[in-house]
């Protein structure tokens, strides 16, 4: 059933919740308007917004793009849009949400309440471990953020939403352009990776594009079980028998090429993940490995001997984060030495609660390793005169200690039902 009455649910009470909702901490936008600004005068502008919103009268301004790293010397473009922006946004996307969380598949993590990568990691370790393995999918979609058709969006729009507020609100959104350096332009694909509306409209596009056509047609099809765990524009199927593997892998560039997607060939790679053999003079079995969401996933042996599915921080991320380590002690190298220590405490953290998954020790050692050498690296240059050497190092380490390793999330702990 297609909605054509939704824009009446977005009043000012669902407006101060989208507010709460809305990170205060965020970069600015176009207007340099920050939420400590906007909070000066909240009730106000709320309902300042409110009414522009309800009377059609709302004018979506563009969003300035900034690139990151992504890696690989490649860069990934995000955007970022004004504070109010991301207030409306987060209501309309809150209003979107309620209508499409009943139509989403269970094999969809992205961006969904409740659900996290974690759980799209567990989920697909746990049926990869019931099966044995198999043959594992990748498929890479080439900037997918940047090449999502907005003519094939409105159309998955239409199937569910058509009130004509909300769907106005969409489409100001998709064509208000982007601001880089300068410079606006405006064009019929993409919607901005970072905005708050993005997230959810990429749901939309890939539950049409690919989840109800995995489950509808092309499972079905295959002669053995297949299973997809997607996670925004990150996914792999993984198969039961290699003839199913290869069909699914055929078919992929047909399918995304019909609505406007590329897939990277270079990337995509059909991967054999089957499990070791248990005992002798069964078949010898060299599985692959494959990186999902940051992890690397390859086979390895429990204590007791048995074969299981280990996840440990993929290389590329942890040079990544490595790099993003060392240029920030590089640039606040000058700061006072407790202030570098909580930063840097702060990021460990952060990984730690990230990566920290049974069996990952190692890595996890490794990262906080390298982030002291980075650290005594860039204080080392501060002064010719007194020199930071590792034994001055290790004794104000001793006084202030970085955070310890710590394993966030047990394996065995998720596996339970």
């Amino acid at each position: 059933m297609a909605f054509n009455n939704l824009a009446h649910l977005i009043d000012l009470d669902l407006l101060r919740e989208a507010y709460r909702r809305t990170r205060k901490s965020g970069a600015v936008g176009v207007d340099e308007r920050t939420a400590a600004d906007y909070e000066a005068n909240l009730e106000h502008n709320l309902q300042d917004l409110w009414q522009r919103m309800k009377d059609g009268r709302y004018v979506a301004p563009p969003v300035r793009r900034v690139n990151i790293p992504k890696g690989e010397g490649k860069t990934r473009p995000i955007g970022i849009p004004t504070f109010e922006d991301k207030v409306a946004q987060r209501a309309v996307a809150m209003v979107l949400e309620a209508v499409y969380e009943q139509d989403f598949y269970d094999c969809s993590y992205g961006f969904r309440p409740g659900r996290s990568p974690h759980d799209a990691l567990d989920a697909f370790r746990n049926r990869a471990m019931e099966t044995g393995g198999g043959w594992v999918l990748e498929v890479d979609i080439e900037k997918f953020f940047d090449t999502l058709d907005h003519r094939h969006l409105r159309d998955f729009l239409d199937r569910r939403v058509q009130d004509k507020g909300i769907r106005r609100l969409i489409g100001k959104w998709l064509n208000a352009g982007v601001m880089e350096e300068g410079q606006l332009t405006r064009n019929e694909f993409g919607t901005p990776q970072g905005g708050v509306i993005s997230p959810i409209l990429a749901n939309v596009y890939l539950h049409e594009v690919l989840d109800r056509w995995f489950f509808e047609m092309a499972a079905p099809a295959m002669e053995a079980q297949v299973f997809l765990v997607r996670y925004a524009d990150d996914f792999v199927i993984l198969c039961r028998n290699e003839r199913d593997a290869r069909r699914l892998e055929r078919v992929m560039p047909k399918r995304f090429g019909k609505f406007g997607l590329r897939v990277n060939l270079e990337k995509s790679r059909l991967v054999d993940f089957r499990r070791p053999p248990k005992r002798e003079g069964e078949p010898p079995v060299k599985p692959g490995t494959f990186d999902l969401l940051g992890f690397t996933h390859h086979w390895g042996r429990s204590r007791n001997g048995n074969w299981v599915i280990r996840q440990k921080t993929a290389s590329a991320r942890l040079r990544r984060s490595l790099k993003s380590v060392a240029e920030w002690c590089r640039w606040n190298r000058h700061k006072p030495l407790h202030e570098q220590h909580r930063r840097l405490s702060l990021v460990l953290r952060g990984h730690f609660r990230y990566y920290g998954v049974t069996a990952n020790g190692r890595r996890l050692n490794q990262f906080k390793h390298q982030v002291g050498r980075i650290w005594r690296k860039w204080l080392d240059r501060t002064s010719q005169k007194a020199r930071k050497t590792w034994a001055w190092m290790n004794r104000y380490l001793k006084r202030c200690p970085l955070p310890p390793v710590r394993l966030y999330r047990s394996q065995w702990q998720a596996a339970k039902p």
